[in-house]
């Protein structure tokens, strides 16, 4: 069972329409899986035309920021963590190249 953890690495600010008004989000989804541990990282960008309330910088927590990111771009990098993890577990049969028989 994989367990999940996503954490906001940085935040970019402008000055407007309010002080230190955060436009974009960088974050890591991080899944572990026993001894397995893989990762993934995602961007969201923000505007002024967003329906939530505006929080001052100081006042922001790690989950209201991640709470802004949608939550199908969380699924998904989970998703592809997952996939990571699973062919970690279950490393993909390449095909290898043998010689001609007739060589």
């Amino acid at each position: 069972m994989t367990t999940f953890t996503t954490t906001i690495t940085a935040m970019y600010t402008l000055q407007q329409p309010n002080p230190d008004y955060v436009v974009n989000a960088l974050w890591e989804v991080i899944g572990v899986d026993g001894d397995y541990t893989a990762s993934i990282q995602g961007n969201t960008q923000f505007d002024s035309q967003q329906a939530t309330p505006f929080i001052p910088y100081d006042q922001l927590t790690e989950a209201v920021v991640i709470g802004w990111i949608p939550e199908s771009d969380i699924d998904s990098a989970q998703a592809c963590v997952q996939g990571q993890i699973n062919s970690m577990i279950t490393p993909p049969i390449s095909p290898e190249k043998t010689p001609l028989p007739w060589g």
